[in-house]
């Protein structure tokens, strides 16, 4: 599976709101600046955020976006699940359903090992961790 480009953009615009959360709202045009990302490309995942109640807005003069709740609370799968979807390698990991051969499928077990393993990883990384380690590293420039 292939995390898009939407998505590894999406986490990187959440970091470096985690970053910045102590400055209030910070606005697409340097969070586009900072993260050398397409203004254009932001606008089109920050509606998916805010709508999800991740993010709240300001508008006008020294308007943008910050994070609704603490860096903490804020998992990687979380943020993936809203540009990717389910994170699931097949179907038949998450639902049996979806395949007819689901029940008698030698393989099944290593599609939802897979889907486990990456859903608790995923799950277990928050952005304060990933602020934290970009901090312990000696800069803010972690790129993803």
């Amino acid at each position: 599976m292939k995390i898009s480009t939407k998505g590894r953009y999406a986490l990187r615009m959440m970091y470096e709101l985690a970053l910045r959360k102590s400055e209030g709202f910070i606005s697409l045009k340097d969070i586009a600046t900072r993260q050398q990302i397409s203004k254009k490309y932001l606008e089109q995942i920050v509606p998916l955020f805010h709508q999800s109640g991740f993010l709240t807005a300001s508008r006008g003069a020294g308007g943008g976006y910050r994070l609704a709740k603490a860096p903490r609370d804020y998992t990687v799968l979380d943020i993936l699940s809203i540009t990717e979807g389910a994170l699931t390698p097949v179907e038949c990991a998450v639902d049996s359903k979806e395949c007819p051969r689901a029940d008698a499928c030698a393989t099944r077990f290593v599609w939802e090992g897979l889907y486990r393993a990456m859903t608790d990883y995923l799950g277990g990384v928050t952005l304060q961790d990933i602020v934290d380690r970009a901090q312990s590293d000696g800069g803010y420039t972690y790129m993803i």
